[in-house]
Formats: structure tokens, sequence, C-alpha cells
């Protein structure tokens, strides 16, 4: 176990927001982990799970002891005549999983292509795109319990998935580690299409039936085109969670914005887009400091270049304090905010 004193963590996370960790351990096996918590002074240490760094903002330095997770590895776990189980190492970045079933001929993933971020993040996030999240196709994890140096698999169930949450952004956050992610592929397979952006690709296309690699790329052209690169462009990706209202609430909205974006769900409460809440309140393309809102996409917040955390967090405040004085709905960050 090698201990790196003042680490830098700007490239470590997607925003590119400057901030030093004043003790940084790489995580490349369960040993890794086990060292830290048996370790006479680490093992006592406030500590700090680091993936990708593509969901948090860090407002500040970092007196935890860092733990940068990059365990790697992928391997097929079992296959039967109705799913194919796969297993990846937490360390993974999660696009290149998702092209690597489709390269073992293992479709499934491809609406959640070029999602940022890394394996071990996804159920923590429960990650989702057109149509998809990742309860959608979760087997279990193992997780090294922090305090103990135990190692725990969990199942679904015990993962408590919701919408963009999961008991580790509750009760287990700051407490485990999770160092293999298990996926269930079903066979056979069946495309999921039922999102608009997907059906004006099959309209401008002509093709009705595409098959997983033809959603794994169309997923890619849209998601380029509607969010910026965080190589040339700081983000995190959508910032904040689309809300979930009543059916009273939906209806008092659209009585005063006959225009707002909604979705009926399964058990009859309605999404909004936030993107198009926020858009409406006059956000799209607007600056605080050098953070700002991104011109193309009004739910992605951007670095224009040196932003610092608390610019971020100003910026992201001012827009849930609109959004709610114009339509009396508290817009949830999607990030952590440190």
């Amino acid at each position: 176990m090698q201990i790196e004193p003042g680490v830098s963590l700007k490239p470590y996370n997607t925003f590119g927001l400057p901030a030093v960790a004043g003790q940084l351990v790489r995580i490349r096996s369960e040993a890794d982990v086990r060292a830290v918590v048996d370790h006479p002074e680490l093992g006592l240490a406030p500590k700090f799970v680091l993936g990708g760094g593509s969901n948090v903002i860090l407002t500040r330095d970092m007196p935890e002891l860092v733990l940068k997770v990059e365990i790697l590895g992928q391997r097929l776990v079992a296959e039967t005549d109705r799913a194919v189980i796969v297993e990846f190492g937490a360390g993974e970045r999660w696009h290149d999983a998702v092209a690597w079933t489709l390269d073992q001929g293992w479709p499934g993933l491809e609406n959640m292509a070029l999602i940022p971020g890394t394996v071990g993040a996804a159920p923590v996030q429960n990650i989702g795109a057109y149509g998809l999240e990742l309860q959608d196709r979760f087997e279990s994890l193992d997780t090294v319990d922090l305090v103990t140096g135990r190692t725990v698999t969990l199942n679904a169930a015990q993962c408590k998935f919701a919408y963009r949450d999961s008991i580790f952004k509750r009760a287990l956050a700051g407490k485990s580690l999770i160092t293999r992610v298990r996926l269930r592929l079903p066979k056979p397979w069946q495309p999921m299409l039922g999102y608009l952006d997907l059906e004006r690709k099959m309209e401008e296309t002509g093709n009705r039936q595409p098959d997983a690699r033809t959603i794994f790329d169309w997923v890619c052209s849209i998601r380029r085109a509607k969010l910026p690169d965080p190589a040339q462009i700081g983000n995190v990706g959508s910032f904040f969670k689309n809300p979930v209202v009543t059916p009273e609430q939906c209806r008092d909205i659209i009585a005063r914005d006959p225009h707002v974006v909604h979705y009926l769900l399964e058990d009859g409460r309605f999404k909004l887009a936030a993107g198009w809440l926020i858009d409406a309140c006059g956000w799209k393309g607007k600056t605080v400091g050098h953070a700002g809102v991104y011109d193309r996409q009004a739910l992605v917040l951007v670095n224009r270049g040196g932003a610092i955390g608390s610019e971020v967090q100003t910026l992201a405040l001012a827009i849930q304090e609109s959004v709610y004085g114009r339509f009396g709905i508290r817009l949830e960050m999607e990030p952590v905010m440190v």
C-alpha cells in the first residue's frame, strides 16, 4: 500500500475543480482496502471513496483519506438460456464495460453507453439513460466494510435502488467501498426503443429494427450532440434529477405553462424535464463566476475555465431557488456536493 501526500484532485474530477487530498491511497484490490482498515492510523481516519470523479463537486480540500478506486478486470461469470452474467472491477470505466459486452456478443447495456464514471460508482447513483437503469441489469456486488474490513455481497434488494439513489448514498455512505459489480444481461435480447430521441433516430434512418450495436452508436451520437465532453469542457453530466410530481401538481403546472415537458410514470405520477424547467427560468447560457449553464442543454452545468467549487455551488443554489419560485418545485442535485 502506497500513501501519497498532497495529491491534486483536479485531474480526478470531471468538473476540473481544484482541490487537494491530504493523503490518497490507490485501491487496486480488496487486499488494499483491508490494509487501509488494519493500518493503525489510516484505519481510524475519516475516508472518502473516489471513483471516476464524474458525480462529485469539490468545494474544498480533502482532509479525509481519499481512497481512489482503481480495481480492474472483466469476466464472464455464467451463461444460461435466460441470461449472461458478467463481472467488472469497480475501477473499470463504465462506457468501456458497455463496449466490452457488445464486443463479446452480449447485448443489454447499449442504452447506457457513454455515461461517464466507473463501474463501481454506477450502483451508487443507480445510473440510467434512454429508458434503462442499472437496477434493470443488476445481479450483485461485492463491498468491503471500511470499519471491519469484511467483504459483503449485496443483491438488488439490499442495495435499495431508487431513481438516481441507493443505500450507498444513505446508510452506507462513506462506510463501504464497492470492489466488484456483476450484471445480468437477459436472453433473448429485446431492444429498448421507447424513448423520443431513439424514435427520432428510427425515423431519420428508416431502421425500425436496430440491433444492439446500432442502438449503442445512436445513443453515443445523441449524447455527444447534447452533452459536452468532460475532456474539453468540465462537467458532471446531468446536474439535477428530473422531479416527480403528483397528477394534481402536474395539472397545476400545465395550466400555467402548457408546454412543460412531462412523462407519465407507471404509478400514475409524472416526471418533469428538469432541463426544461431551468431553461424556462432563463438560465441557459448564464454564468456565475467561471461556472455556467451549458448553452445547448440547461440541465448541464459547466466549467468555463478556472471555476472553483463554491461558484458551482452558488450557481446550483440560484437555479434551485429560481425554479422553486416559478414552479414550486425544489430540484434535487445529482452529484455529491463535498
